[in-house]
C-alpha cells in the first residue's frame, strides 16, 4: 500500500511539473490550492490505472511498431494514455486534465512524464552496498 501511495504521489508531481513546462498541458477547475491539488491526485490515480489496463493491451499489439521503430512508439504511447485520461476526466467530470493538441502537448508532455518520473525513482533509490 506504501509503495502504491509513494508510486500515485511521483506521477502526480510528474504530471504538475508536465503542466508547468508544456504548453497545451493544463489541470482544468478548483478553486482553491486543496481543490487543485486533490485534482491532481484524482488524475494521477486515473493515469496509473490507465495505465495498468489499456497500456499493457496497447503495447502488446503494437510490438511489430516497437521493432520498426526501435523502442519510440513507446513515447507515443505514453502519450496515448495521457490523451486517455484527460478524455476520461473530461467526460465524466468537469475539472481533471486537458490536452490541447495530441502532436505537441501530449507527446512532449509524456517525454517530460517519464523525465521526472525517472527521476524521482532515483531519488528513492537505496544505495546498493
Amino acid at each position: 500500500m506504501v509503495a502504491f501511495l509513494i508510486r500515485t504521489a511521483f506521477t502526480a508531481v510528474a504530471l504538475w511539473v508536465a503542466t508547468l513546462i508544456v504548453p497545451g498541458l493544463d489541470f482544468v477547475g478548483g478553486s482553491g490550492t486543496a481543490q487543485k491539488v486533490g485534482i491532481v491526485v484524482v488524475v494521477a490515480l486515473i493515469f496509473g490505472v490507465v495505465n495498468a489496463i489499456v497500456k499493457p493491451i496497447v503495447q502488446i499489439l503494437s510490438i511489430p511498431l516497437y521493432i520498426l521503430t526501435l523502442g519510440l512508439i513507446h513515447i507515443v504511447i505514453n502519450a496515448f494514455m495521457l490523451e486517455i485520461t484527460a478524455w476520461i476526466t473530461r467526460n465524466t467530470t468537469h475539472w481533471g486534465l486537458e490536452v490541447e493538441s495530441f502532436f505537441w502537448s501530449a507527446i512532449l508532455g509524456a517525454i517530460v512524464v517519464s523525465i521526472v518520473s525517472w527521476a524521482l525513482a532515483l531519488l528513492l533509490k537505496e544505495p546498493v552496498e
